[in-house]
Order: C-alpha cells, then sequence, then structure tokens
C-alpha cells in the first residue's frame, strides 16, 4: 500500500475518533478518489496504487479547490472561499515539500537544456522531463508560464 495513503487512513480514524467532521469530510474525499483510481487502474497492468497515484490525485483536488475559490471570489462568498482554503490545507499534510519559485526556474531552465529545446514547439519535450523529475513537488501550471517566457524569448 502506498506510504502517503497509510498516513491518509490514520488520519481519518484520528478525526473520526476526534469528531472533526470536515477534516473526515475532506479525507474521505480523497479515500473516494483513490477508490475511484483503483476501478481505473483493474483495466490496466498495474494492480496496485503507488504513491506518484496519490500525490497525482491529491494535486488535482488541490487544483479544483484553487478553482473553486476563484470563483467564490468573484461571488463574494467568503464563507465558501474559508471551507475550501481548510481543505487545501488538509490536502497539502499528504503532499511532498513542495519546490520554491527559484527552484522551479533552475529547474526549467536545466530542463531546457537537457531536452536540447530551441523554441515554444519543444515546450512537450521539457515539460516530459520535468514531470519525470519532479512530479508531485512542482506546480507545473507556474512551469508553464516560465517556459514559454523561456521559449519564445
Amino acid at each position: 500500500m502506498s506510504e502517503i495513503f497509510k498516513k491518509i487512513n490514520l488520519s481519518l480514524n484520528e478525526a473520526i475518533k476526534s469528531k472533526n467532521s470536515d477534516r473526515v469530510l475532506t479525507l474521505r474525499s480523497i479515500v473516494s478518489q483513490k477508490k475511484d483510481k483503483e476501478i481505473e487502474l483493474r483495466t490496466g497492468d498495474q494492480k496496485e496504487i503507488l504513491d506518484t497515484d496519490i500525490t497525482n490525485i491529491l494535486n488535482k483536488m488541490m487544483k479544483q479547490r484553487k478553482e473553486s475559490i476563484e470563483m467564490y471570489e468573484k461571488g463574494g462568498r467568503q464563507d465558501l472561499i474559508e471551507k475550501e482554503k481548510s481543505e487545501i490545507a488538509i490536502i497539502k499534510e499528504f503532499l511532498p515539500e513542495q519546490m520554491s519559485d527559484d527552484e522551479v526556474t533552475k529547474a526549467c531552465n536545466q530542463a531546457i537544456l537537457d531536452s536540447s529545446a530551441q523554441s515554444i514547439k519543444d515546450m512537450g519535450k521539457v515539460m516530459t522531463v520535468l514531470k519525470s523529475k519532479y512530479l508531485g513537488k512542482m506546480d507545473f501550471a507556474k512551469a508553464g508560464k516560465i517556459l514559454k517566457e523561456q521559449l519564445q524569448g
């Protein structure tokens, strides 16, 4: 079993015992997403959920929460913004340490060199290099912006 998922299960049990309903809901949501992924994997060669799969699920959930916050800000719904922010905090607990902006920039520059990228057309190659090395640790939306700037100039 995935090490990250073991931590999620322990945390869920603690939250249930302490009757922390918001935390229980968020953690159960993660468990649900994991089960969906397991069902999806049954048709393929991979049978076991890996830490990378859990990290992808958590990153996707973070992205959804951030998009919701943007929508709620436009609608002036501060109560819902706070709920999403608390869910993000819970999800972040189980993600690997995220790279700083400087680290992302350095990694992008190195990936451009490693992939011999010349223009924006090579962005896919560079992203492939980044994803192979930094999955779960890097904000790829941020990396995409940096790469566009680097490869256009």
